[in-house]
């Protein structure tokens, strides 16, 4: 009998030494944490995707949480990462105002972060990986000035349809159109322009049918993100005012494809949220294993347009669309 318990003990022993390893894995040093502003739009799903495709590579488990727009729900998961002793962050500032202090934090505790997209007003970090938000803005402002000219349009006024002006890319995307519009020829006026709060099409839809009731001569938009431009869209086409109101655009999702191989969307410059997510996520893993990443890392900016959206699809798919590319 003795010798049958001392044989069960020593394959409970074995056993607890076989999970052994299981365990380990739960160590929070294996974990990379991305802080997204709101996990509803598709972009930052997809730049989600594309840091997960990196860490996940290199043994690293993964979590993504949404601030949810709130500098404060933003804060409270930088506690909790710091808190639960990941191995580091990968953040989308809510606005650029909020960085710094989730930075702060994050440096009092030694917790290294990388920013990606939108950028900060001040702290410390490993790398911030970003697109050129300022050139795409000025190559979409030259690509409908251009239209303008052609139609005769170029006295006459355009609108914006903003993301917050709060974000460095939102601050560059808005100067770097108007820069491009004016140094191709457009000599007309920049209606009010108008700040997205809840970035739904639905917001955008109805700020664009005030705009062509309030200013009835306005030929032109700007919509600086992807969903949105889609409301912009729909509130043209009930207006009855297709060819009529040229419509710019900013990022990308599959149901751009038709409305650009129409020509409904002028133009749009997509930033490719799944390389950056990739880049971000190369960033704090080499930054992790001892290396040095470069402190600035610029993604391109796609200029699409209906002349080129068919040969670029591929590459959008890929680095654009994300996880809805397939759908």
């Amino acid at each position: 009998m003795l010798r049958w318990m001392n044989f069960v003990m020593a394959c409970l022993l074995s056993a607890c030494w076989l999970v052994q390893p299981a365990h380990a894995e739960e160590n929070p040093q294996n974990r990379i944490v991305y802080i997204a502003p709101d996990l509803g739009l598709l972009f930052w799903r997809t730049l989600s995707d594309g840091v997960a495709a990196v860490v996940e590579s290199r043994q690293y488990r993964f979590e993504t949480l949404t601030s949810q727009n709130s500098r404060e729900i933003e804060l409270q998961h930088v506690r909790r990462a710091i808190a639960n002793g990941v191995a580091g962050i990968v953040l989308t500032p809510t606005d650029s105002s909020s960085a710094p202090a989730a930075l702060e934090l994050a440096a009092k505790h030694g917790m290294p972060v990388v920013i990606a997209d939108i950028g900060t007003d001040g702290g410390d970090y490993v790398s911030f990986v970003s697109s050129d938000d300022y050139a795409g803005g000025k190559r979409v402002g030259e690509t409908l000035a251009t239209a303008l000219v052609e139609k005769g349009w170029q006295d006459a006024p355009v609108g914006i349809v903003a993301i917050s002006q709060a974000r460095r890319n939102g601050q560059d995307r808005t100067r770097g159109f108007d820069d491009g519009l004016a140094e191709a020829g457009f000599t007309g006026q920049i209606a009010p322009l108008r700040q997205m709060q809840s970035y739904s099409a639905k917001e955008t839809e109805e700020f664009v049918r005030d705009m062509l009731t309030e200013t009835p001569g306005l030929r032109a938009l700007f919509v600086q993100t992807d969903q949105p431009a889609m409301g912009a869209l729909r509130a043209i086409r009930e207006a009855e005012r297709q060819g009529e109101v040229l419509l710019a655009a900013f990022d990308g999702i599959p149901a751009f494809v038709e409305p650009l191989r129409e020509g409904a969307i002028l133009v749009s410059g997509m930033q490719q949220p799944r390389l950056m997510g990739m880049q971000a996520g190369e960033a704090l893993v080499e930054h992790l294993a001892g290396g040095m990443p470069a402190r600035r890392i610029m993604v391109p900016i796609l200029i699409v347009t209906p002349d080129n959206i068919d040969t670029l699809l591929p590459r959008l798919q890929d680095t654009v669309f994300g996880e809805e590319s397939s759908r």
